[in-house]
């Protein structure tokens, strides 16, 4: 067997490696200066603004609080389970009341300083969340069930709990939104656009979604901002609950604050690809979406809307018997 040799460097290509770190320092005093020209794109300060990393690792904490045994640590049982929950519990309100301070702190920019206000309510408005999760996970065992009530592929909850990017969108989704309804900034939008990232589900913290909520498959499922959605309710990959325009004022800004995106009602479902816009379009109660449906305007309680068949268009040979289930072909 040959043996490889050793590859060496040549004598030539040590001067120009010199040569090409020697440019460094001008290409760092050329990116430092770009900061001063497009200001919008870092931020400089004493006091730091919320820290993504540290957002996301609450969320991995509050999911060991939420589901203790399935996430964070095994082996929990009625024996360590206080002490457990309670570790993760101190670990939460840490991270969220320091996140939260500085979240109020870059909405509030009236000083250089993380003021004792700013922290003090960072800790109230993280007790606030806390003293949520008892309700929170009543309505996520309801979320549970009702993913498995309506999928036969699901063969216990446990498998939901662990592996449904449905239930994963959906839990980050309700933590979100509580800490939005409180008025937090920014750490909501944060919540849940992490969630969008890992599982393809976008759902706006600022949604209004009832109880047993089901998200089946869910890539590419879009919820918007100012959506209100029942009890019941049951959707399908790649729906758009979104809006039909974007209103803009005089000087040609958007409009924000109005509602822009559909209400739907108790028991609907939506199947797959199917989009929903505008802020006065209304799903009535039982109502049935079909696959790929383009709405605009309501739809009143009990109705099914479907599209039609498409035609499909063969080119090749088709056997007789084909062609009696075929509207168009062509040969």
């Amino acid at each position: 067997m040959k043996k490889t040799p050793d590859i060496q460097p040549t004598e030539s290509a040590a001067p120009q490696e010199k040569e090409l770190r020697h440019e460094l320092p001008h290409v760092v005093n050329e990116i430092v200066k770009s900061y001063k020209k497009v200001k919008q794109l870092s931020y400089s300060s004493q006091y730091p603004i919320p820290s993504r990393e540290s957002i996301i690792q609450a969320l991995h904490d509050m999911n060991e609080i939420l589901y203790p045994g399935y996430h964070g640590h095994q082996g929990v049982d009625e024996s360590n389970l206080h002490f457990h929950i309670g570790e993760a519990t101190h670990r939460v309100f840490e991270d969220l009341s320091i996140q939260i301070s500085k979240s109020l702190r870059h909405e509030c920019r009236s000083s250089n300083r993380l003021c004792d206000v700013c922290t003090g309510l960072g800790q109230e408005e993280a007790m606030k969340f806390l003293k949520k999760i008892p309700k929170l996970r009543e309505m996520l065992a309801e979320d549970a069930q009702a993913i498995y009530d309506g999928d036969p592929a699901a063969k216990s909850i446990e498998e939901i709990i662990f592996s449904y990017p449905g239930f994963k969108a959906i839990t980050v989704y309700r933590i979100a939104h509580e800490l939005h309804v409180q008025g937090i900034p920014l750490l909501p939008r944060i919540m849940t656009e992490y969630a969008h990232a890992v599982t393809g589900i976008d759902i706006h913290p600022g949604a209004k979604i009832g109880r047993r909520f089901c998200i089946d498959h869910g890539t590419g499922v879009v919820i918007g901002e100012t959506t209100e959605i029942g009890n019941n309710v049951k959707l399908y990959q790649g729906v758009t609950l979104g809006a039909l325009s974007f209103p803009r004022d005089a000087n040609g800004n958007l409009v924000r604050g109005k509602k822009r995106h559909p209400t739907i009602e108790d028991d609907v479902t939506i199947y797959a690809g199917a989009t929903i816009l505008g802020g006065e379009t209304r799903i009535g109660k039982g109502a049935v979406i079909g696959g790929n449906a383009w709405l605009t305007t309501s739809v009143g309680p009990g109705t099914k809307v479907i599209i039609e068949a498409p035609k499909l268009r063969y080119k090749g040979a088709i056997s007789a018997k084909d062609r009696e289930h075929v509207g168009d072909f062509q040969i």
